[in-house]
């Protein structure tokens, strides 16, 4: 049985991704940013439903230009942060791009990419990430540079937090935490070491009763702001919330936002 959940949940899944790209490529261009980001938590939420995870989130996305700092898990991280702030940009490691259909409706919502293993690549998405948070845009991070089993926080690279103090914008944690029955953190999330996607994607279509938890903190004033000091304290935030937090709201409820473009889409 599980097996077959896995296949039918995976058949479905392909012939999602299938619709978002041409979404991407034939409606996009004629649409606004409003369009644009309707679809995208439109598709991201049913992304996350079709894996069979229940979303549960609280909290409120900052309006404006933001710097959103969230825990990295899983490779479904970005679908599920879009379904609830769908106007986030994102920065992610340059190798995403070669993942099958993901890697390019990742690149068409807007991200920024990154080629970790070159310092000087840094610098250049710290201006990016510099311009679009002056130009007002909302922009997601992952400060800890790859995935975490999900219960304890790897050290935060606070290098990209230098483009928040340097255009004097908020920055926000956002707390993911992925369950099943009768555990708090689920293994059948984990994405690391010699796990390949197409393994990880088996094991998650694989469990039954999973659920994320997405906890949007209160933004944070970056003014004068030491980096390394403001990546502790916000990584000290995430990992109290990790660790304490029950969330709001029930599985399935939805910012007004996503409840429109579900009906509109």
């Amino acid at each position: 049985m599980r097996s077959l959940r896995a296949a039918w949940r995976l058949l479905r899944m392909g012939v999602h991704l299938l619709h978002g790209m041409a979404v991407m490529g034939l409606r996009f261009p004629s649409l606004d940013a409003t369009g644009r980001q309707r679809r995208i938590q439109w598709w991201s939420a049913k992304l996350v439903r079709l894996v069979g995870i229940a979303l549960q989130y609280s909290g409120t996305p900052r309006p404006g230009a933001t710097l959103l700092l969230a825990n990295h898990v899983s490779w479904l991280d970005i679908a599920v942060i879009h379904a609830v702030v769908p106007h986030a940009r994102f920065v992610s490691k340059a190798d995403v791009l070669a993942w099958p259909l993901l890697g390019w409706l990742i690149k068409g919502a807007g991200t920024l990419f990154i080629e970790r293993e070159r310092k000087r690549d840094a610098l250049r998405v710290l201006h990016q990430v510099a311009d679009a948070l002056k130009a007002g845009d909302t922009v997601a991070v992952f400060p800890e540079g790859t995935t975490g089993d999900g219960r304890t926080l790897l050290p935060f690279h606070a290098n990209l937090l230098q483009a928040a103090i340097s255009s004097d914008t908020p920055a926000q944690g956002v707390v993911l935490r992925y369950g099943e029955p009768g555990q708090r953190f689920s293994p059948a999330v984990e994405f690391l070491g010699e796990t390949t996607l197409l393994q990880s994607v088996w094991r998650m279509l694989s469990a039954q009763g999973l659920s994320v938890q997405v906890d949007l903190l209160s933004p944070q004033g970056t003014r004068h702001a030491d980096r390394r000091a403001l990546a502790a304290h916000l990584r000290e935030q995430i990992n109290a919330q990790l660790h304490d937090g029950t969330g709001t709201k029930a599985p399935g409820e939805a910012p007004a936002a996503h409840r429109q473009a579900t009906e509109t889409a």
